[in-house]
């Protein structure tokens, strides 16, 4: 897998237009910078409460079935990379207070439990799984590497 490309020019580039420029990278890499992705899902992903997470996890899940619908794997790699965003920043939250991870001297700070961010985090990670475990998208994410790299 060749490197994620930071210097493309995401301010311009619409990616449903140009499924060709769209790198699915590592993880989360450019989960806030493809467009109009971005804009389409971001206002859905939320995680203050389960119950926020519950929802805004289902939502995004909507919009993955329905980029699937249409034939739009971009759509269906962005909202996974939220998906599994949720689940990272939530357990962020729920092992740091404030949600920062480090001080200002790059030294981990210490962990303090959050049970309710950790139960949000809980519902994003099984959606996650289904993803990762969903045959379809596996072979779409295989057949746009293979055909865009």
């Amino acid at each position: 897998m060749k490197e994620f490309d930071y210097e493309q020019d995401f301010k311009t580039i619409d990616f449903r237009q140009h499924p060709e420029l769209y790198q699915v990278g590592r993880g989360e890499q450019g989960v806030l910078m493809v467009e109009p992705y971005k804009g389409e899902i971001l206002p859905h992903w939320r995680f203050r409460t389960p119950a926020i997470a519950e929802a805004s996890a289902k939502k995004i899940m909507a919009l993955f079935e329905e980029y699937r619908a249409k034939d739009d794997f971009v759509g269906m790699d962005m909202a996974r990379k939220f998906i599994q965003m949720g689940y990272t920043r939530a357990r962020r939250y729920a092992n740091h207070k404030g949600g920062r991870k480090y001080d200002e001297d790059r030294q981990v700070l210490p962990y303090h439990v959050n049970e309710e961010k950790a139960e949000a985090a809980a519902i994003f990670k099984v959606w996650w799984d289904k993803i990762r475990e969903d045959e379809d998208y596996l072979k779409r994410k295989k057949a746009h590497q293979t055909k865009y790299g």
